[in-house]
């Protein structure tokens, strides 16, 4: 059986409140972990020091735009899914959903240059609706993407396209932060949705960004037990610097 590519799923119809039922609305330990990692990363950058930061294909996960905030004058939240658009654009026009509170309060203490609230922090955030295919490289500083290459295909190939469009959203010299899950198989989320998956772990994902990247730092988690079983082993974190032209 061919594997499922990206374009053969509606993703239009991607289960936003399931998905954060079963993995956002509290604080697990490897959320913790991830905002950890990227805190460290985003510590290295002044306040407002990136013009545009990226978050490629941001979903429902507000907690990769808190941690842009201090870095960032404005941050473009990229996502392909009307459901995706929908959650995201009422989180930045209304309050935030109260269960973000301990996300930020934790992004606010590994990182105190952050804005005293949420909604502040916010502020920077655009939601743009678009194919992540159809960005334009090089326009920003700082990128970042969090559990998107490996699940939106099943296809190596186009798992490895994904990616490299995302090294080069960025500037030669541009900052990139990720997070991957690892071993994801082809998996469910809520009472019956299916989705595809592309297993990776920390030699594929090192062996995918070498060719285009420079300051490579690949490192991984353990699964959380606190989370549902997707069939995954845990987590991969990653930064780099994409190559100079």
């Amino acid at each position: 059986m061919a594997p499922t590519r990206n374009d053969d799923v509606d993703w239009d119809s991607w289960p936003v409140q399931d998905y954060l039922g079963e993995n956002y609305r509290e604080l697990h330990p490897s959320d913790a972990a991830v905002i950890a990692h990227h805190s460290a990363f985003y510590r290295r950058f002044a306040p407002g020091s990136a013009a545009r930061s990226l978050e490629f294909g941001a979903g429902p996960n507000l907690y990769p735009l808190m941690l842009a905030a201090a870095a960032s004058r404005r941050v473009d939240a990229v996502e392909a899914s009307a459901a995706g658009v929908t959650y995201l654009t009422r989180q930045l026009e209304q309050a935030p959903d109260e269960s973000w509170s301990p996300f930020y309060a934790l992004c606010r203490r590994l990182n105190p240059g952050l804005p005293p609230t949420l909604p502040e922090a916010l502020e920077a955030v655009r939601v743009v609706h678009g194919d992540l295919r159809a960005l334009e490289p090089g326009m920003y500083d700082i990128a970042s993407m969090n559990f998107v290459a490996e699940g939106v295909t099943e296809d190596f190939a186009e798992f490895t396209d994904f990616c490299h469009l995302f090294v080069r959203s960025v500037v030669p010299g541009g900052q990139l932060v990720a997070a991957f899950m690892e071993n994801m198989p082809t998996y469910r989320i809520g009472p019956a949705s299916r989705w595809p998956g592309c297993p990776v772990d920390p030699a594929v994902v090192t062996e995918v960004f070498a060719p285009l990247t420079e300051r490579l730092a690949v490192t991984r988690i353990d699964a959380d037990p606190a989370l549902p079983d997707y069939g995954d082993s845990g987590m991969v974190l990653m930064t780099a610097v994409r190559r100079g032209v």
